[in-house]
């Protein structure tokens, strides 16, 4: 299946935007001679994805994205922050062995098209276990990247209050499609299940993240990723490579450990509280950074736990995930103690 491309928009690719080496590229997608549309992939924007070969043999992925029905950038104000920090030359600041895929991004007939490297089987997604070792490269590419930017997160990044409240019900109930309704559906169980004392303080941040937000840059802010799912990264053998930046936020270091737990601790070898340790001998972050981050995941990411935990067709998870929404909950409080 292949979709015809409309005429390219004439854009300049600024100085710096390029990783060193490399060369602007317009006219990339004229040299397209194979195509193939990525059907079913795990980005949850509404983007189409297209796995492409050049005339010299080289794989790339396309990604085709309206702004205007992005989720990720409708929900965040309206800025293409991927774009912008390629085009601003954010993305190579990042430190040695901390990539992006990118090869250029541009405008095409009201669209953005962002042309990024084919890392293939290096983005383990969901089909694998993550070693510990796995886990240690990850967290330390973290590392890095919050120190290369500590106190100097860029301009244009998604507000720590925007990013708190992207999947709350206010924010869900004012979007229609598949995902905002599982969000309002995941939200309701959550007041069903979970102890209202809590419950009622995570619906709290949802109406004013202020005091969260607050209580989260006492530690500093940098620049975090924000969306570091299994499926927005890669590994190969030399540099752990972020993908999809549309969600990069300030805020402090443990934001993106918590976010990370949110959807692959059921995905690696080590578990959470493993990671955690881990995470923090590797930099000065302290129990309270990491107890309000959590706070902060169980904010974001409850209503897909309670979704999960209630409403899933595989019992095993359905168990699995009532026990992960317990630890949310008792990491959560001890969260709101720290406000």
């Amino acid at each position: 299946m292949a979709w015809p491309l409309p005429a390219a928009e004439t854009t300049m690719v600024p100085r710096g935007t390029c990783r060193p080496g490399s060369r602007p590229m317009s006219g990339i997608l004229d040299r397209v001679v194979e195509r193939v549309v990525l059907e079913g992939h795990d980005g949850r924007s509404g983007a189409r994805l297209e796995r492409v070969r050049l005339d010299d043999g080289t794989p790339l992925v396309v990604k085709y994205a309206d702004p205007a029905s992005d989720l990720s950038v409708a929900l965040t104000g309206g800025v293409d922050r991927e774009r912008l920090l390629w085009s601003s030359g954010v993305l190579d600041r990042l430190p040695a062995g901390v990539g992006h895929a990118i090869v250029e991004v541009f405008g095409r007939d009201g669209s953005t098209v962002t042309v990024m490297r084919d890392l293939g089987d290096a983005v383990p997604g969901w089909k694998r276990t993550l070693t510990t070792a796995e886990c240690d490269r990850i967290l330390g590419a973290l590392t890095d990247l919050h120190r290369e930017f500590t106190g100097q997160a860029p301009h244009g990044l998604v507000p720590l209050e925007t990013r708190l409240t992207l999947m709350s019900p206010q924010v869900a109930g004012s979007r229609s499609g598949e995902l905002p309704g599982a969000v309002l559906r995941g939200w309701e169980l959550f007041a069903e299940i979970v102890e209202p004392s809590v419950a009622d303080a995570v619906f709290a941040v949802h109406g004013d993240p202020g005091p969260l937000a607050t209580a989260l840059r006492r530690s500093g802010s940098t620049l975090l990723h924000a969306d570091l799912w299994l499926v927005n990264l890669a590994l190969p053998p030399d540099e752990v490579v972020l993908l999809d930046w549309a969600l990069a936020t300030e805020g402090p270091p443990a934001l993106d450990l918590a976010i990370f737990l949110t959807g692959s601790a059921a995905h690696v070898e080590p578990g959470r509280e493993d990671l955690i340790s881990r995470f923090r001998s590797l930099g000065d972050v302290t129990a309270a950074d990491i107890d309000l981050a959590l706070l902060a995941g169980l904010v974001d990411h409850g209503w897909n736990k309670a979704l999960d935990a209630a409403d899933h067709s595989d019992p095993v998870i359905r168990d699995r995930e009532r026990d992960d929404l317990a630890w949310w909950v008792e990491h959560g409080r001890a969260g709101l103690d720290r406000l």
